[in-house]
């Protein structure tokens, strides 16, 4: 599998992507964890694309997945409750992890991806997104606490730090 950054004329198939993903959320039992049949919005996908944090996966060619990833600040990670994050360095974030399904091992390549470029990660997800929640604890995340998103929802946060 081929990881890349987003282009604009990447769009059409990244919002293909995340309609497939929405579904297989709700299918599992998680329809509340995106809020509605429109996120992540078409503007925010633009703004990673811009802001060069949007990246694809590609599987002979074919776009087979999508997520967000940067080094910086999130500013929903700035207050953790009933627990706490395991340093205070600098570290990377992964958002929006989707796949249309036709590759098996995205998320994991996607954490792989990322680790290879920062060794200090911070994920998280809905508390009903078993998917996710299983993918972090096989991939050796550590479970910090609860975090609180921009639409005032709460996510489980999880840390993962290579030792050099």
């Amino acid at each position: 599998m081929r990881i890349r950054q987003s282009r604009p004329e990447d769009l059409e198939e990244m919002l293909r992507i995340y309609e497939i993903a929405r579904r297989f959320m709700a299918e599992q039992g998680n329809p509340h964890q995106w809020g509605d049949d429109n996120y992540p919005a078409e503007e925010l996908l633009k703004e990673d694309i811009r802001e060069q944090r949007s990246y694809i996966c590609e599987e002979d060619g074919a776009v087979v997945g999508t997520f967000c990833y940067w080094i910086g600040e999130e500013p929903s990670y700035r207050e953790i409750r009933e627990g706490e994050w395991m340093n205070d360095q600098v570290y990377g974030v992964i958002h929006r992890i989707a796949s249309d399904g036709r590759v098996k091992g995205i998320g994991s390549a996607v954490v792989d991806w990322c680790l290879n470029r920062h060794k200090n990660l911070r994920i998280d997800t809905h508390e009903k997104n078993l998917v996710m929640r299983n993918l972090f604890r096989k991939k050796g995340f550590t479970y910090c606490g609860k975090i609180t998103v921009d639409d005032g929802t709460e996510r489980f946060a999880y840390q993962k730090i290579l030792e050099s």
